[in-house]
């Protein structure tokens, strides 16, 4: 009797405590596909708030935008109010100056008229008969004229440069408080932009914690689901120390690449697969393994069934039966989880069934052992 009829008459008397131990496990398996509705319910929702912070950091740049420009153009008022102030002040300086230029001609030409009039008390008539002759009071009243005509230029041009200089003040003093208040305006639009932008933050934050707090809840609920998938087959025991088993080769070639058992198991949790088998699967994976099978006895190619839990569709696309009765040389396909188990069938002990597989736990291995049929399905590549 060879080692794998021991084997499987081992088994046999340990099917009772085998039996209670899969009823046991049943839960766990229902409870993984509530697990992985859990893990899609958290992802949807990361998704929907993703879409929120990814609205929110447009409606963010907006604000930003509006802010630069706000401050641009609180920049160019700052250097017109500065300009318009420093007008201001030389305007001052200029009527400051013209005032004391006013005071010092005024004070020139009273000196002039005193002058003239001697005293400031001389009549006409007394000029006429002081002079000593008509030319000369001619000459003195002439020159009388000349200083009064001097003297009400000089105030009159004095004067109106007062005035035009009090004017210009007035226009760059109207022009800078209208400034000021735009100068006011800018920074009170800036200050709602800047308020806008910090609520906007504040909501980013929240939905990134969201999203933070959701993917901590993703890790923890998959690892309870690797837990909940690993007990399928807590019943079965390791045949061999390695990798290897099953027939499964150790070393192949084919149109992806080298594979096989004695190359690096490819992780169902990383995209791609370092080494693929001739159908497509990843290595040492359970659908690589009974995709090796099925072409090894019925010649029939698997490329492109997905993972094990899609098996059962594809093949009943291609017209392959399926069925919940197990039988030798049949793919047995557990459904739960988020990826599902294939394995070989080859023996039914009631309602027990010996299989192989590969990558049980999620480890690569090759795994000889029994697992209750009534929660599997099976494909009949043999007809």
């Amino acid at each position: 009797m060879n080692k794998y009829t021991n084997k499987i008459k081992i088994n046999h008397r340990a099917s009772f405590f085998i039996i209670g131990a899969l009823i046991l496990i049943l839960s766990p398996l229902v409870r993984a596909d509530t697990l992985q509705q859990q893990i899609n319910n958290l992802q949807n929702q990361n998704a929907v708030a993703q879409g929120n912070v990814d609205s929110l950091q447009t409606e963010a740049k907006s604000f930003q935008d509006a802010i630069n420009i706000l401050q641009s153009q609180i920049n160019a008022m700052q250097i017109a109010i500065s300009a318009n102030q420093q007008r201001i002040s030389d305007l001052q300086n200029k009527i400051v100056k013209a005032q004391a230029d006013l005071d010092y001609q005024k004070s020139v030409l009273a000196s002039d008229v005193r002058a003239i009039y001697v005293g400031g008390s001389v009549s006409t008539i007394e000029q006429l008969a002081s002079s000593k002759n008509m030319n000369v009071f001619v000459d003195q009243q002439t020159y009388q004229k000349a200083v009064e005509g001097k003297i009400q230029k000089t105030l009159t041009d004095i004067a109106q440069l007062q005035n035009q200089l009090n004017s210009q003040k007035a226009q760059v003093q109207q022009t800078l408080n209208l400034q000021q208040v735009q100068n006011a305006q800018l920074a009170s639009d800036q200050q709602k932009q800047q308020s806008m932008l910090g609520y906007n933050q504040s909501q980013q934050d929240a939905y990134n914690q969201q999203i933070q707090s959701n993917q901590s809840k993703i890790v923890l609920l998959r690892q309870e689901q690797l837990a909940a998938n690993k007990k399928l087959d807590s019943t079965g025991s390791l045949t061999t120390s390695g990798s290897c088993g099953g027939t499964y080769p150790s070393i192949a070639t084919g149109i992806f690449g080298s594979w096989g058992c004695n190359y690096a198991h490819s992780s169902d949790f990383v995209p791609g697969c370092d080494y693929s088998d001739n159908w497509g699967m990843c290595n040492r994976e359970c659908v690589s393994y009974t995709a090796w099978m099925v072409y090894s006895n019925y010649g029939i190619s698997t490329n492109g069934f997905g993972n094990a839990k899609d098996w059962i569709f594809s093949a009943q696309r291609i017209g392959i039966p399926v069925g919940s009765t197990p039988k030798i040389g049949s793919v047995a396909i557990y459904t739960g989880g988020t990826y599902g188990h294939a394995m070989w069938v080859v023996g039914i002990e009631g309602s027990q069934v010996h299989v192989l597989s590969y990558n049980d736990n999620y480890d690569g291995n090759f795994y000889d052992h029994y697992v209750n049929s009534s929660s599997l399905t099976f494909i009949y590549f043999g007809g």
